[in-house]
C-alpha cells in the first residue's frame, strides 16, 4: 500500500513538459521581462567576464587608490600580517585548546562547520577584529554576512571595494544584501518597526520589485564582481535559479526571513534547486538559512533530503547559534550545545553568530539589536553609537571563538578564514 501511495506522488513527465513549454513560450510575459533585463547587460558569457574583471584583487585595489581611500593602507597591513603568518594556525589553535591531547585527537574534517558572523557592517571592524585575533590567538570567521545599504557602502571611501578585497586576502566567503527589499518602501502599506508584523505577509519584492532586484544584482555583479547575495523572496529565489541556469555565475543564500522551518519547506526549496540545476549538478543556492525555530531533528531529516538530491556539497545549511539580543527572538537564545550534537551527524553546515552570548549582551549598555542593521552611518555617528556597535560586533567574534573551542574539544572540525588559519 505504501509503495502505491508513493507512486501517486511522483510527477508525470507530461507535467514537466508543460512547465518547459511555459518557459519556452515566446508570449510568456514573465519570462520575457526576465530576458529583457539580461539582454541589457549582454550575453551570459559577457556578463561573467565583466564580473570576473571587476572582482580581480589588483583591480579592486587600483579603484581604491583612485579615490585615495584610507582603507588601502589597512588592506596592505592585513596582507602583510597574513604573509608573515601572524594569525594562529589550526594546528596551533587545537594545541592551545587541547594541550598534549591534540596530537592523538582525530577531527571530523568531512563535517567541518563553517564559522559565520553577521552582520559585518563597516570595513574597519574587520581590522579591529584581526588585531584582536592576532593578539589573543583567536580565529577569524570563514564566512561573513553583510546587511549594510549598498549605495552607502559605495560612498563611504569605497567600503564595498575594501570588503571585497579583504575577503580575497583572508580567504573567506561573504554575502551582500541588495537594497531592493521590502524595507525600501516597495510595499506602500508598511513603514518601520511599528508595522513590522505586516512584513510577514510579504517581506520581499512585491509586484515589479523582483525584476528590480534582478537588475540591481546584475549591476553589482558586473560593476563590483559581487557574486553572492541574500535572497528573501520565492520569486527572486526562482530568478536566481534562472540566472544560474543561463550560465551566469550567481550564488545566493536564503535568508532566515524566508521562514524555512520544517523538512517540507526544505524539500520544496531543494526541489526547485534541483529542477533548475545545470547538467553538472550545480545550483545558485549556496546557502540555506533556517528559521530560528528549527530543531536538530528537522535539520537531520533535511540533510537526508539534501544528500538524496546530490546537493550535500553544494548547499550549505546555515543555522543561527546566537541572535541579536533585541528585536528578533526571546532571550536567552544560545544553540551552541545543540550544534555540537548536530555537527557530529550533519555535514556542510555553518554556525551563524548574530549576537554575543546572551549573558554578555545582557551586560552591555547597548546590546546587539537587529534594527541597528538598517540605521544609516550618519545616524549612528550622530547618536554616538559607532563604538557600541563595534563592541557588539567584537562580542559576536568572541561567541564564534567560543563555538570553535567547543567544537575542538569534541573532536569536531571548523572552517575559519582559510588563508589565515588553514596553512
Amino acid at each position: 500500500m505504501r509503495d502505491k501511495l508513493r507512486d501517486r506522488l511522483t510527477i508525470p513527465q507530461e507535467h514537466l513538459n508543460r512547465i518547459n513549454d511555459l518557459i519556452r513560450d515566446p508570449e510568456n510575459d514573465a519570462i520575457n521581462a526576465f530576458l529583457d533585463i539580461i539582454e541589457r547587460y549582454g550575453t551570459p558569457e559577457e556578463i561573467n567576464r565583466c564580473a570576473a574583471e571587476a572582482r580581480r584583487l589588483p583591480n579592486l585595489l587600483a579603484r581604491l587608490e583612485e579615490i585615495s581611500s584610507p582603507y588601502l593602507a589597512d588592506l596592505q597591513w592585513l596582507t602583510d600580517q597574513r604573509n608573515r603568518g601572524a594569525f594562529i594556525s589550526v594546528a596551533d589553535y587545537r594545541h592551545n585548546v587541547l594541550g598534549k591531547r591534540a596530537p592523538a585527537m582525530t577531527f571530523a574534517d568531512d563535517r567541518a562547520v563553517t564559522l559565520e558572523i553577521s552582520s559585518y557592517q563597516f570595513f574597519p571592524w574587520l581590522i579591529d577584529e584581526a588585531e584582536q585575533a592576532i593578539a589573543n590567538e583567536e580565529l577569524m570567521p570563514g564566512r561573513y554576512i553583510r546587511v549594510r545599504n549598498m549605495k552607502e557602502q559605495i560612498s563611504d571611501n569605497g567600503d564595498i571595494l575594501a570588503v571585497a578585497a579583504a575577503m580575497q586576502i583572508i580567504g573567506a566567503s561573504y554575502v551582500e544584501t541588495l537594497d531592493t527589499k521590502g524595507t525600501d518602501g516597495s510595499n506602500i502599506h508598511l513603514g518601520g518597526p511599528e508595522t513590522l508584523t505586516g512584513y510577514f505577509g510579504g517581506i520581499g519584492q512585491p509586484n515589479d520589485y523582483a525584476l528590480k532586484w534582478l537588475d540591481e544584482y546584475l549591476h553589482y555583479y558586473t560593476t563590483y564582481g559581487i557574486r553572492q547575495v541574500l535572497n528573501i523572496n520565492p520569486g527572486t529565489v526562482l530568478l536566481g535559479y534562472f540566472l544560474h541556469k543561463l550560465g551566469i555565475e550567481i550564488e545566493f543564500k536564503i535568508s532566515v526571513f524566508m521562514g524555512n522551518d520544517n523538512p517540507y519547506s526544505a524539500l520544496w526549496t531543494l526541489i526547485g534547486a534541483k529542477l533548475f540545476a545545470r547538467e553538472d549538478g550545480t545550483t545558485s543556492l549556496a546557502g540555506f538559512n533556517w528559521a530560528n525555530s528549527v530543531n536538530n531533528e528537522t535539520l537531520q531529516i533535511a540533510s537526508q533530503i539534501r544528500k538524496q538530491l546530490d546537493l550535500e556539497q553544494v548547499v550549505r545549511f546555515e543555522h543561527h547559534i546566537t541572535e541579536t539580543y533585541k528585536s528578533i527572538v526571546i532571550q536567552p537564545y544560545d544553540r551552541t550545545d545543540e550544534l555540537i550534537e548536530l555537527a557530529s551527524t550533519v555535514p556542510n553546515i555553518a554556525a551563524k553568530h548574530e549576537g554575543a552570548g546572551p549573558a554578555v549582551d545582557a551586560q552591555r549598555d547597548h546590546p546587539s539589536d537587529i534594527l541597528d542593521y538598517f540605521r544609516p552611518k550618519e545616524e549612528i555617528e550622530a547618536q554616538g553609537l559607532m563604538d557600541a556597535l563595534k563592541q557588539n560586533y567584537l562580542d559576536k567574534h568572541d561567541a564564534l571563538n567560543r563555538t570553535a573551542k567547543l567544537l575542538t574539544e569534541h573532536g569536531l572540525s571548523f572552517i575559519a578564514a582559510f588563508n589565515l588559519h588553514h596553512r
